[in-house]
């Protein structure tokens, strides 16, 4: 059971997203005191380039003892509960819980600044040696067995202080998401494997296949 309020609320609400969420909450015919139910949103998977979410009202005594939960006020004194999984919260931290900009379409939507890894989840990788000794043991361990999906691979040119200069290969040379792999995938694993990199640029002339890094 989760009892304590974080001190910060993990994502924001707009009034008019609070002002649904309470009516659908007041009409719960469940037997339940509407004000003992929190709102629970978790990241359940990713789809494309987006999470998917679980939104469920859950009695606050059966919120998972790990959650995060806070307060949001309402107009005239109501008052909702809103939770969030730990394992949710930094994918869900500064979003938005808002209604679609299409009054038609109907329901919520969650505006996320974050974006699941297109490369997937790296994982918790024992990297040793060297900053490019480190780097090579990730792309050899996870980045590049999931780039062989679509024929490819990432190899590591060098490193120059903060940076590292990576070509891709394979079905990713030319591709015209290579460079949105390596921003948004190679960049990111990078940074959290190797926290001595800042920088991540991609070295691979994708007109001729030559390597612009030794030019």
């Amino acid at each position: 059971m989760s009892d304590t309020l974080t001190a910060d609320q993990v994502m924001d609400v707009t009034d008019g997203a609070l002002a649904k969420v309470l009516d659908v909450r007041d009409s719960q015919d469940d037997g339940e005191d509407p004000a003992s139910l929190a709102l629970l949103i978790d990241v359940t998977g990713v789809s494309g380039v987006d999470y998917v979410y679980d939104l469920a009202f859950v009695p606050i005594v059966e919120l998972p003892g790990d959650c995060h939960r806070w307060t949001v006020d309402a107009e005239a004194g109501a008052t909702l509960d809103m939770a969030v999984g730990d394992e949710s919260r930094p994918k869900l931290a500064g979003a938005t819980l808002d209604l679609p900009s299409n009054p038609v379409q109907g329901g919520l939507v969650i505006r996320n600044p974050n974006r699941p890894n297109p490369l997937g989840d790296v994982g918790e990788l024992e990297l040793t040696g060297e900053v490019p000794e480190r780097i090579e043991q990730l792309l050899t361990a996870s980045v590049n067995p999931m780039l062989a999906s679509h024929g490819g691979f990432a190899t590591l040119v060098g490193v120059d202080g903060h940076t590292a200069y990576v070509t891709m290969g394979g079905g990713c040379q030319g591709c015209s998401m290579s460079q949105a792999t390596l921003t948004e995938g190679i960049q990111r694993a990078i940074a959290e494997a190797v926290p001595e990199i800042t920088e991540v640029i991609d070295a691979t002339d994708h007109s001729a296949g030559d390597n612009p890094f030794y030019s």
